[in-house]
């Protein structure tokens, strides 16, 4: 059975860190593009960052960008979000996801897990 399962999220005060886990079952995540997205209440869901499959190449939302971390664990099939410096607005339900390439295209994510919480406030 294929799946994602995303973990690592909590409550955290404003400018601490979280490291998120998107670990995969049931397949192999090295021949996949690994997205990072988040969804606040109200908002639509907006991607974070993705990772390729190909060169390991990286790519960050603005919003995120010197903040976050994406990296890959091949031996593990997990993909990290390290977060640090959260803001109140980080707060949101985080996807994972798997794609061929790198996009902010939901559409193009194939297999997606159930989400983690992530709330930033003190």
């Amino acid at each position: 059975q294929v799946q994602l399962v995303e973990s690592g999220g909590g409550l955290v005060q404003p400018g601490g860190s979280l490291r998120l886990s998107c670990a995969a079952s049931g397949f192999t995540l090295d021949y996949y593009a690994i997205g990072w997205f988040r969804q606040a209440p109200g908002k639509e869901r907006e991607g974070v960052s993705c990772i390729s499959s190909s060169d390991g190449s990286t790519y960050y939302a603005d919003s995120v960008k010197g903040r976050f971390t994406i990296s890959r664990d091949n031996a593990k099939n997990t993909v990290y979000l390290q977060m640090n410096s959260l803001k109140p607005e980080d707060t949101a339900v985080y996807y994972c996801a798997t794609a061929r390439w790198c996009s902010w295209y939901l559409g193009g994510y194939d297999y997606w897990g159930q989400g983690t919480q992530v709330t930033v406030s003190s």
